[in-house]
């Protein structure tokens, strides 16, 4: 088995090899499909199915563009995956603030009396951060976003957004500092000690 897993093209050769050959792009897909599935569907919910397609399409359409001493392929799609989203910016911010009135309704009552106090302490804050996420610059929502939820690094998150280091940094800050302030000084997200 781990012979075949090393055997395996890594996604810069299926990226240089559908150039010439289409379906090479295909395990790309197969591949990365989850997390940006995954990353799409925290941003818009039931749209993350047709920007999922869209995303594999306008990557698909801009393979030759790809440069693998830049960018690895998951970052590479998550960026185009969160420029797809600026065209839905309405619909998220919509689903933001439904959440947000979702969770302020009262608790019904647990099918389970054994819940966890972490998940019912995480249903407590799931409408004030679909708040204060509503609430965050579209910069700082990405930038936010695509390190919590699309799991990237400072760096990659810099070359997705096509900014400085700095600026990522800068953002994640700022967008921490609004959250955490929203949220009564909690944050849900692990912060590098150096951003606290």
């Amino acid at each position: 088995m781990r012979a075949l897993q090393d055997s395996a093209p890594s996604d810069a050769e299926l990226m240089a090899r559908s150039l010439d050959d289409p379906e090479a792009f295909a395990p790309l897909f197969d591949r990365h499909a989850a997390t940006v599935h995954r990353y799409l569907g925290r941003r818009v919910g039931d749209l993350a199915d047709d920007l999922l397609s869209e995303t594999f399409l306008v990557a698909f359409r801009r393979r030759a563009s790809y440069r693998a001493d830049h960018l690895e392929v998951r970052p590479w799609l998550l960026g185009i995956a969160t420029n797809l989203v600026h065209g839905h910016v309405r619909t998220e911010q919509r689903r933001y603030r439904a959440l947000a009135r979702e969770a302020a309704r009262p608790p019904g009552h647990p099918d389970d009396p054994g819940d966890s106090a972490d998940r019912l302490d995480a249903e407590a804050l799931r409408g004030p951060l679909a708040a204060a996420l509503a609430g965050l610059e579209r910069r700082d929502r990405d930038a936010l976003l695509l390190l919590a939820w699309g799991q990237l690094g400072y760096e990659e998150i810099a070359a997705v957004l096509d900014v400085p280091v700095g600026t990522v940094r800068s953002r994640l800050h700022r967008a921490r500092r609004r959250t955490r302030a929203a949220l009564g000084g909690v944050f849900p997200i692990d912060a590098p000690e150096e951003d606290r």
